[in-house]
């Protein structure tokens, strides 16, 4: 019994270091789950005034974004995992990260204004310009936002109701707001 012991003990001890292993693992993907906040900052730019519209990861509740037609608006997008804002690692890996804009039922025109460009030279998108052409234009005014991990390519042009289009890659976050006037 006791020479058998001698050779079980370091093979489980051996497969129990190995699964507690994350050596394999990209610190830098940020998944669904890890990204519990999608927040977005709306500044009038006449105005000036600011609002800030929070989306929980796998919420049911969309917050509603208000809008004016004819205005524009800065916005920003920061990334949060619990209290911690994430949204400077996610900048600093922008190569690897694209957001795209998905309007439905509205008429907004938007801009990339990030400060740092991709190597592609691309923009993320965690600063834009939003110019309201008509903030309700159907039944379901709405935004999906998502963030885009790894792809092969990125636009950041129109690709019909959505600002930016990718080439492959996966989704790391979704948030979904809705648009009112």
């Amino acid at each position: 019994m006791k020479s058998l012991l001698k050779y079980i003990l370091p093979v489980v001890l051996f497969l129990f270091l190995q699964s507690c292993s994350r050596a394999d693992e990209n610190d830098d993907v940020f998944t669904q789950e890890e990204i519990s906040a999608i927040e977005l900052t709306v500044v009038d730019e006449l105005s000036g005034a600011s609002s800030t519209y929070t989306y929980i990861a796998n919420s049911a509740f969309q917050p509603e974004i208000l809008l004016q037609d004819g205005r524009s608006y800065l916005v920003s997008v920061a990334f949060r995992n619990g209290a911690e804002d994430i949204t400077d690692e996610i900048i600093d890996e922008r190569d690897e990260h694209f957001l795209i804009f998905g309007f439905t039922d509205t008429d907004i025109t938007l801009t990339r204004l990030d400060d740092d460009l991709r190597t592609d030279g691309r923009r993320l998108g965690v600063k834009s310009r939003w110019l309201v052409n008509s903030a309700v234009n159907g039944g379901n005014p709405k935004l999906n936002l998502a963030l885009i991990h790894d792809a092969a390519e990125v636009s950041e042009a129109q690709n019909g109701t959505a600002w930016g289009s990718v080439m492959g890659g996966e989704t790391d976050a979704l948030a979904i707001f809705g648009i009112t006037d």
